[in-house]
Order: C-alpha cells, then sequence, then structure tokens
C-alpha cells in the first residue's frame, strides 16, 4: 500500500486468502482528514466502524458515523469520509472483486 498523510491501512489478511478477489484492511483516518469521495467498479465495498465519528458521503448525501455503525457500497457506487472528531476514525474494510 502507497503511504498517504491522510490514513493509514493494515492488511488483515493476505490477499491469496480471498483468492485473489478482494482486500481485507484496517483504515485509520487521521483526526481532521479525509478519504475523498472515490466510486467502486467491478467491486463492492462493506466496511465496519470499530472507533472515532466522522461524516460519510454516500453518492452526494452526508450523514454522520459513529463506532458500530457498517456500510455497503454496491459495485457502481461511491462515497468518501471525513474524520470530524479529536480522535483517529478506523474502520474495517472488506472488499470483493468481481
Amino acid at each position: 500500500m502507497v503511504e498517504n498523510p491522510n490514513r493509514k491501512v493494515d492488511k488483515l489478511l493476505p490477499e491469496e486468502r480471498l483468492g485473489g478477489n478482494g482486500l481485507f484492511v484496517r483504515i485509520t483516518v487521521f483526526p481532521g482528514r479525509e478519504i475523498d469521495y472515490h466510486e467502486h467498479h467491478g467491486e463492492t465495498e462493506t466496511y465496519h466502524i470499530i472507533a472515532g465519528e466522522g461524516v460519510y458521503g454516500d453518492n452526494g448525501a452526508e450523514r454522520a458515523i459513529h463506532a458500530g455503525d457498517t456500510f455497503f457500497c454496491d459495485d457502481g457506487g461511491g462515497y468518501g469520509i471525513r474524520n470530524t472528531g479529536a480522535d483517529d476514525l478506523v474502520f474495517i474494510a472488506l472488499i470483493i472483486r468481481k
């Protein structure tokens, strides 16, 4: 993974454990930082917030997110996440390629 000043990505499983068709990672978004809006094509992403708080932009609609929330981005959909809290925003992401 490429280093990014906005976030840290830790692989939880090697890609080959997912048949080479996905990623299972823990992502930490630092306070005041964000993951820019992006779309998923040819894959889906499920993610579960385990710590922190922020704002989730789902195809243009924004909503507050907190620990315990789970989201799904369908193939062709897009999202962005902004950490609005004083602590790290941490989530687990499972990306499955079609």
